[in-house]
């Protein structure tokens, strides 16, 4: 006759289970870390920059009427004003 078992308890099991136990509570964790690449962080930045380009409208309103209100003075509008507005477009095509 073989006897592994005292009264309902497995003392094997039970060594084994307090070995797990004092491995378990002897761990300790180290605090979380995340680390970003310069290129993940270039992306994003990125990503930002599309997002606040789509966001923002084309047209400024605001200057488009002060320019509208300019042009209907008839004062305005005169040889000295054509001429610099002439240069400035040139320039801005690089002529």
């Amino acid at each position: 006759m073989m006897i592994d078992k005292v009264y309902g308890i497995n003392p094997v099991n039970n060594l084994q289970n307090a070995k797990r136990a004092a491995a378990v509570s002897n761990a300790k964790s180290a605090p979380d870390e995340i680390n970003v690449s310069e290129e993940a962080k270039a992306m994003a930045d990125a990503y930002y920059m599309h997002q606040v380009a789509e966001e923002t409208p084309d047209v400024r309103q605001d200057l488009v009427e002060q320019v509208k209100l300019k042009i209907q003075d008839p004062n305005y509008l005169n040889d000295a004003t054509i001429a610099a507005t002439a240069d400035r477009i040139l320039s801005a095509y690089g002529l």
